[in-house]
């Protein structure tokens, strides 16, 4: 396939995929009836039950299920003074140029060329300039510098500031880590790619504390650990993901980082970094708070600032990648004789994250009552929602399209036998199992 088709068919994927979250209500612009607003979207009722669903097996696996990691919910504005600490008021921006011409702006470390506008060609550029990336806002009723404030651009800085709150109330010792999943905010210069990259988006994100000398196990560890996740839960195949280190190229206060990227339509994109921060952040909040972020370990009598080894994923990235995974059109299976093709849309979602984890129908609207008792007693236990417009293959098709993983069919049989129909998403194989034990037989379904 050439580059070009290459490119277009990438480019149809993505288009696709926007449209599908937009029509089925996961995900679109935001504002959209004043014409929408530029790197900002709204999590419709599919998208907000699958985001919680990700972010609650995210939880799960790095806080419910370790002794060694404690969870923390902090505010979305700081004093200024962590922003200061941190460096992002004086170093954490992107370079931009303007077209004089086409009156667009870019930035320029996403150039190809960096002497011609991406969007019409002309080399009639302004100068590069630093854009600081943080977004202003004002505390109180006074609008002036003495009430400036931020919203946070990353979730990490509240971690480092409330390590001795956490470590004291818990009783925890070092080795441990604080994760949180909250609300981060960029001024970015150019929004793209859907939701890959916004102006307000969800981090997760983990520090882990520990000596210094245990920090490149740590470091090893925490890789080892994101790639199983990735794997074992979200169901990535080797070819979708990959490891860029970045060798030398480190920020003055690492010793080693690496990015776990996802292959995009658009391209590979980082979903996650993992990073040896060394001692740098708890440092800086020392300096620049004149409280002491020191840590006395009893077995060696010693006192001094734990090194920090961190994991940082984007919820969203997170989200586009699932949804560019588990998208597919399937033909072979619904092609008729003599017509064109009917192309099945289904995502094939992990069960864990699909928003609906089981549908009920009944055939009829007049068997409606018995049909929502199981709906009803399958809720307790899973995602699952009750659908009694159109006809069933509609029905059907819906579910597919936003990744239900069973459907659960109440016919007129099912008044005399007790049993329901259960239809698979991934393989459209259809059984009669007893409808008084659903909800055991989708548990083992939905488990495996």
């Amino acid at each position: 396939m050439s580059d070009v088709n290459k490119n277009a068919v990438e480019h149809t994927l993505i288009e696709k995929i926007t449209s599908l979250c937009k029509r089925r209500g996961f995900i679109f612009r935001s504002s959209e009836i004043y014409g929408g607003i530029n790197g900002f979207w709204d999590y419709g009722p599919y998208g907000v039950a699958m985001k919680r669903a990700l972010e609650s097996l995210w939880w799960n696996f790095m806080v419910e299920t370790r002794d060694d990691v404690e969870g923390l919910d902090s505010t979305v504005i700081c004093h200024p003074k962590v922003w200061k600490a941190s460096g992002h008021l004086d170093k954490f921006g992107d370079l931009m140029t303007d077209c004089r011409d086409c009156k667009a702006r870019h930035r320029v470390d996403q150039m190809d060329d960096k002497t011609a506008c991406p969007n019409c060609g002309s080399t009639n550029l302004t100068d590069p300039r630093e854009f600081n990336l943080m977004m202003k806002t004002f505390v109180g009723p006074v609008f002036d510098e003495d009430h400036a404030a931020y919203l946070r651009a990353e979730t990490c800085q509240p971690i480092f500031v409330d390590f001795h709150h956490v470590r004291i109330s818990t009783r925890q010792k070092l080795p441990f880590g604080i994760a949180q999943i909250g609300k981060a905010f960029r001024n970015e210069i150019n929004p793209r790619n859907f939701i890959f990259r916004s102006r307000e988006f969800t981090q997760m994100e983990m520090e882990f504390f520990c000596a210094d000398t245990d920090s490149m196990k740590w470091y090893e560890y925490w890789r080892s650990e994101r790639i199983r996740y990735y794997k074992q839960l979200l169901e990535f195949r080797d070819d979708e993901i990959r490891i860029h280190d970045h060798g030398d190229e480190l920020a003055h206060y690492a010793k080693a980082a690496l990015d776990i990227e996802f292959a995009f339509p658009f391209g590979w994109g980082e979903l996650e970094g993992i990073h040896h921060r060394g001692t740098w952040d708890l440092s800086r909040h020392q300096e620049f708070s004149g409280e002491s972020m020191e840590y006395f370990d009893q077995e060696t009598n010693s006192k001094f600032i734990p090194t920090c080894i961190e994991t940082s994923v984007g919820v969203d990235r997170t989200m586009l990648a699932i949804l560019c995974h588990a998208y597919d059109e399937d033909m072979a299976e619904t092609q008729k004789e003599g017509k064109e093709k009917d192309v099945r849309v289904v995502l094939r979602l992990p069960a864990k994250i699909a928003p609906v984890q089981a549908a009920v129908f009944p055939l009829s609207k007049k068997l409606s009552e018995p049909a929502k008792k199981i709906h009803e007693d399958l809720r307790e236990h899973f995602r699952s929602e009750f659908d009694v417009t159109g006809a069933i293959g509609k029905r059907y098709r819906r579910q597919d399209e936003i990744g239900t993983p069973y459907c659960v069919t109440f016919d007129f049989d099912s008044v005399e036998d007790g049993c329901v129909t259960l239809r698979d998403r991934d393989t459209m194989e259809q059984e009669r199992v007893s409808a008084a034990n659903i909800a055991e037989i989708l548990r083992d379904k939905l488990d495996k």
